[in-house]
This record gives structure tokens, sequence and C-alpha cells, in this order.
């Protein structure tokens, strides 16, 4: 089941494209996805799937993620597009 963050309605907005990008990279269904999943602990992701995910992530709300920015779990991605966006933080 997913677990949701506290959000506002713009940043579940985000929080939902965020999940749709992440469960595409590796055929996962969205249900299985958690916001504190680890993308290599738990779902098997590799670097190559990370940077991915970072460049589609920067296509669709175009904002740059720097290389240096520690992108772990689901919240990760989430709190960092939705604080660049000008959106409140997922928290």
């Amino acid at each position: 089941m997913l677990t949701r963050t506290t959000t506002t309605p713009g940043s579940t907005n985000i929080e939902q494209q965020v999940l749709r990008i992440i469960s595409k990279r590796k055929a996962i269904k969205p249900q299985r996805l958690r916001v504190s999943s680890n993308l290599s602990r738990e779902l098997g992701f590799d670097t190559v799937d990370v940077v991915d995910i970072i460049l589609e992530l920067e296509r669709r709300f175009k904002i740059t993620i720097p290389d240096e920015v520690p992108l772990n779990t689901v919240r990760d991605f989430v709190r960092y597009v939705a604080s660049h966006l000008g959106g409140s933080k997922a928290r």
C-alpha cells in the first residue's frame, strides 16, 4: 500500500508524478512503492536507473538536480522536486 507524506494539494500531484516516473523505470507497480522505500536496497535500482529517473524529473519539472544531492529514497526525490518548484516541501 502506498504510504503518503503530509502534503499540500500541489505537492500531492508532484508526489504522484514522481511515483509514476520511478515505478515506470523498473515496471514496479505503484502500490509497491512507499515514500520510505530505498531505491537501491529495497527495489534493486542501480546508478543508471537513478540517473535516468533524475533526467526524467529534470525534464518533466524543468529543474536541475546536482550530482551531489543525496537521493536514496522515494521521499528524497519528492522532497527535492517539491522544494525546487516553489511549493511546500513534502514531509
